[in-house]
């Protein structure tokens, strides 16, 4: 089974569709929680409770996921608390918030 550490950073496939930065770097990846039958859940939030995208994120997510070893399910549980800060992202991830131009 892939480790935590393979999960986070295959998520760093995953881009926020809206910001185009990846989801592990604003610190939109919460908790990545995997039992041992291949089944991984990830506690993630949004910048914003109104995005329209969690489809688009929810794909994107098995589509990052799918492919490392024993992972068999990936599901997102959208968790609320703690609230997104700009705070939350990596350092990395303000860097390429920056390059935007947000910010």
């Amino acid at each position: 089974m892939a480790t935590e550490e393979e999960i986070r950073t295959a998520m760093k496939q995953v881009e926020d569709p809206e910001l185009g930065v990846n989801v592990v770097d604003l610190g939109l990846l919460y908790n990545v929680n995997k039992d041992d039958a291949g089944n991984v859940v990830l506690d993630m939030t949004l910048t914003s409770m109104g995005c329209p995208l969690t489809e688009k994120i929810i794909e994107d997510s098995r589509g990052a996921l799918m492919p490392l070893d024993g992972v068999e399910t990936v599901d997102v549980n959208w968790v609320w608390e703690p609230p997104w800060s700009p705070e939350s992202m990596t350092e990395e991830g303000k860097f390429l918030m920056k390059v935007m131009g947000y910010g």
